[in-house]
């Protein structure tokens, strides 16, 4: 996160001793913790796009929230579970384990100075799963915190009119979605190639998979990048554009804006005496 005045109010490690004593004290108490990646992202994106979008996207929210709330940003976790883009140079990965101790270790931390809620706030797919382990793991050992795993491009509305839906369905990494919104975000970091992933390193029918199936969904396949793309990159970054990565920031930025003003205003999740078994 930059390091501005605004920005600031809403980061848990700019506040003295004293300061965060009172703030996670409060009544309603929320700390986000972004969660990305350091990973190939084709030959265009830089290793830490995922982080970028976790980062940039949170500061916006949390920058347009009242300052009454009692809401803040933890720091960036900047590595995370990224097996499947073995064999890329660059990327590097944790351990499902390590990642899940992590998470409790920090977790009940915050809950026994009084945390209210917990969000997991992360943009790397790769993770969703582990991340929804570790939040499960973590609130059953803090009754008195809520703990809530959530991923970033998850039911935001209108992707579907930006977005083709093929691409929408099957860009699953460092395609026209990603590409776009970093050229918007930070365009220094993108590079000139613009990859399809149509340059794969299996031929014919083994490639495609059988009705009903796929990479990701339904019936999905515990994938590796290196079996679907020589570049990296799965999906069509060939339409990249930055008016288009706009008006995906605009819509990422009003979904959680959204979910982060309903969640603020409210008492739920229930917890400590309020849950029932």
């Amino acid at each position: 996160m930059s390091g501005d005045g605004g920005q600031n109010l809403r980061r848990l490690e700019c506040m003295r001793w004293p300061e965060a004593a009172q703030a996670l004290g409060r009544n309603g108490s929320t700390l986000v913790w972004p969660f990305g990646a350091f990973e190939q992202h084709g030959p265009q994106l830089p290793l830490l796009t995922d982080a970028l979008f976790a980062e940039r996207i949170l500061d916006h929210v949390l920058e347009g929230l009242p300052e009454s709330l009692p809401i803040w940003a933890l720091p960036i976790q900047k590595i995370g579970l990224s097996p499947e883009h073995r064999g890329f140079p660059g990327t590097l990965s944790l351990s499902a384990e390590l990642l899940i101790r992590l998470v409790k270790e920090v977790g009940k931390q915050l809950a026994d100075q009084g945390v209210q809620r917990l969000v997991l706030f992360n943009a790397h797919g790769g993770q969703i799963g582990l991340l929804q382990t570790a939040a499960r793991a973590l609130a059953a050992e803090t009754p008195s915190m809520a703990v809530l795993p959530c991923f970033l491009w998850s039911g935001v509305a209108g992707l579907e009119s930006l977005v083709p839906a093929d691409e929408l369905a099957h860009g699953l990494h460092a395609g026209l979605a990603e590409t776009s919104l970093m050229l918007a975000l930070e365009p220094s970091l993108v590079g000139e190639q613009r990859p399809l992933d149509g340059d794969h390193v299996s031929d014919g029918a083994a490639a495609t998979p059988p009705e009903g199936w796929s990479l990701e969904g339904p019936a999905p396949l515990a994938w590796f990048t290196a079996d679907l793309s020589r570049s990296g990159v799965v999906g069509d970054s060939r339409g990249a554009d930055p008016r288009l990565g706009s008006q995906l920031e605009t819509a990422l930025v009003a979904h959680w804006d959204r979910l982060f003003t309903s969640l603020m205003a409210s008492s739920w999740p229930p917890c400590g005496d309020q849950r029932r078994i």
